[in-house]
This record gives structure tokens, C-alpha cells and sequence, in this order.
């Protein structure tokens, strides 16, 4: 995000660069025929130079754009059968709110047990996605706010590269890539591209008005997807487009590490590996018992389940060649339930930890389980 402090043309000339190296590292992995190579390269490869002192940055209105392009991109992969996997999602979303309130317990008690975080900031740490609301709510309550930060974003890291590895490994990923899945669709005429972008952006919009979570990227694929499901129209971007649009969210996500040092990264690399391995275990677990209840592939479930930003998660979808309606609607469900149980859950503690104590008289017992 631009900073308010920076020079306009200071902040162009840095995104510039930010994402000349999203691009580079895009390119680099898909050329290596590593899976979902342009979001994972383009992420590592701007993590990776913010890490080494550039002042990476993606200002606010060309983030924004990004989102909106990535859902009609989105949206542009619905067709009528895909409509037809909406009756798994009541289920579907009720195994992942079981999964979503078992993850938080058990990654928060990891964080403040083995680690020694006080209780507000391990319950922060282990919210499972809604990185905007958990940095706000981390500075508000004044809990450690770099350590939040830094657990969070290497939760979305590990993600991003370990999800298209492990698929792969298994055999789980489709072939080819995104280019591949939006170049099938032919030449569209402008019509239906100006048609396409019109709607997509304006639902966008009044999402986006709605403040309802993800509202650029949600509603653009809303859109896309009635327009594509509907089957009103055949258009898709243009595959440069949507590759550029699937760099730009690996540039955002990769980002967030700047003003981040080396050494503050090894300081919390291990409550942050060690809180991703709980968290990814639960959700494996849940994965299991989804894919045993109701004939969902497991690869669309593994990325629904996954807690990481609800953007790349999206990205993956659609770069892993999977679902991403069913995907999309269980990232935005758990987005609603963190959004309502972990401000609550931080305000009680907030107020459970300001209560006085009372102060025993001195002489008298105390009390035991006898008692």
C-alpha cells in the first residue's frame, strides 16, 4: 500500500520495480514447470527483495485494479456444470466453520503454550485469514504487532509455495496453466469484452460499496461468473491479461515483508512454522472427513480448507485449474465466521484481562479442590 508520505511519482517508480521483479520470478518458475508458477515466483521473488532492503510497494488504486481483473478472470472459468456442485456447499461449509473454530483453539494454545505469546496476541496469530481486520485489531489492543505480522504472512508464503508442490507431487494438479486455461477461449470480440469488463466492474463496485469481505475480487467474479454460467457470453481477458493480473497479486502478497529485516524474520520463523504445522494438520484432517462425506476433489477441498489469504487462495484456484466457485464461497464463509468470532473472542480476553484481581487478606487459606 502507498504510503501517504511518499511522493506520487516516488511510489509509481517503486511499484514499477516491484513488479518488474514479481514478473521475473513469475516467469522464471512457470518456465521451470513449477505449479501455479507466476503467483508463487512473483510472491517469493518480492518477498525476497524486500527481505534485501528494496523498497518494494504496490499503491493502493493499482492493488485494487488487480482484484478485479483476478475475479472476471475468475469468473470467466464458470460453466453450467460448475453451477451444479452449489448443493455440496451447506456441508461443506459446515465442516469447514468445525475445522476453522478447532484451528484457532489449537494454534492459538501452540502460541502461547510453546512459545510463551500472551493470550491476545496468540489468538491473533492463529486467525486463520482476515489479515486486514487481525492488523487492525493487533494495533488497537496493542498486541505484538510485528510477530502477528510476520506468523501471518509466512502462513501465506508456506501456502502459496507448498499447496502447487504438494499436488504435484501427488498428481493432483492439472496440465498446463493459467495461460492455458484462459487462452482455450478464442479471440472475443470487443462487444463482449467491453460487455464483460462492464458488469464485472460495476458489481464490483457496489460490493466494494457493501464493504462485504473481498468486495473487489468477490464481486468481479460474481459478475464474470453470472455472465459465463449463464452462458450470456464467451469472452475472456486476454491471456496476458490475467497472467499480469495473477503477478500483481503475487507483487501485493509479497509486500508485506516490507520494512522487514532478516533477523526479524528468523526471530519468528519458529512460532510461525511451528503454528502453520498445526494449523495445516487440523485442516488436513477436516479435508479427510470432507472428502469421505461428499464426492469433492480433494485438491478443490485442500485449497478451500487451506488458511491463508483469501486472495492467493483464489489465485490458486484458478491457476491449479480448480473450482473456484466452491473454492471462493467456503474462503468467504470462513472469512464471515473469523470476521464475527475473533473480535468477540480478543474482546473478552481484553476485558478478562483488565478486570482487577482481588487481593486475598493476608493470613487466609487459599482455597483448594477440597474446599
Amino acid at each position: 500500500m502507498a504510503s501517504t508520505s511518499i511522493p506520487i511519482k516516488i511510489a509509481w517508480l517503486r511499484a514499477g520495480e516491484t513488479l518488474s521483479i514479481a514478473a521475473a520470478g513469475g516467469v522464471t518458475l512457470t518456465w521451470l514447470g513449477f505449479p501455479a508458477g507466476l503467483v508463487t515466483g512473483s510472491l517469493l521473488g518480492v518477498a525476497i527483495a524486500a527481505l534485501a532492503g528494496r523498497p518494494v510497494l504496490v499503491p493502493a488504486p493499482l492493488s485494487r485494479v488487480i482484484s478485479v481483473l483476478v475475479g472476471i478472470s475468475l469468473g470467466a472459468v464458470v460453466t453450467p456444470e460448475t453451477l451444479k456442485g452449489l448443493v455440496t456447499f451447506p456441508l461443506s461449509v459446515a465442516v469447514l466453520a468445525v475445522s476453522t473454530l478447532c484451528m484457532i483453539v489449537a494454534t492459538t494454545a501452540y502460541l502461547r503454550f510453546v512459545h510463551g505469546w500472551d493470550a491476545l496476541s496468540a489468538l491473533l496469530g492463529a486467525s486463520p485469514g482476515a489479515l486486514a481486520q487481525v492488523m487492525v485489531l493487533s494495533a488497537e489492543y496493542k498486541a505484538d504487532l510485528r510477530a502477528i505480522a510476520v506468523v501471518q504472512t509466512l502462513r501465506v508464503v508456506a501456502l502459496t509455495v507448498g499447496i502447487p508442490a504438494g499436488l504435484g507431487l501427488f498428481g493432483l494438479t492439472a496440465d498446463g496453466g493459467i495461460m492455458a486455461r484462459l487462452g482455450g477461449a478464442g479471440p472475443a470480440s470487443l462487444a463482449e469484452l467491453a460487455v464483460l469488463v462492464g458488469v464485472s466492474t460495476a458489481i464490483a463496485l457496489v460490493v466494494w460499496w457493501l464493504r462485504l469481505p473481498g468486495g473487489l475480487m468477490f464481486g468481479a467474479m460474481l459478475g464474470s461468473g453470472i455472465l459465463h454460467g449463464g452462458g450470456f457470453i464467451a469472452a475472456a481477458l486476454p491471456w496476458w491479461v490475467a497472467g499480469a493480473a495473477v503477478i500483481g497479486i503475487g507483487a501485493v502478497t509479497g509486500s508485506r515483508f516490507a520494512n522487514t529485516t532478516p533477523r526479524t524474520l528468523l526471530r519468528f520463523l519458529g512460532p510461525a512454522l511451528g503454528s502453520f504445522a498445526v494449523a495445516v494438520a487440523i485442516a488436513a484432517l477436516f479435508v479427510l472427513l470432507l472428502t469421505a462425506l461428499l464426492a469433492v476433489p480433494i485438491a478443490d477441498a485442500v485449497v478451500a480448507f487451506a488458511p491463508g489469504a483469501q486472495e492467493t487462495m483464489m489465485v490458486l484456484a484458478l491457476a491449479l485449474h480448480l473450482d473456484p466457485v466452491f473454492i471462493g464461497a467456503l474462503h468467504l464463509s470462513r472469512f464471515l465466521l473469523v470476521s464475527i468470532l475473533v473480535p468477540f473472542l480478543a474482546h473478552r480476553m481484553r476485558r478478562g484481562s483488565s478486570k482487577p484481581k482481588r487481593k486475598r487478606k493476608k493470613g487466609a487459606k487459599r482455597p483448594t479442590i477440597e474446599d
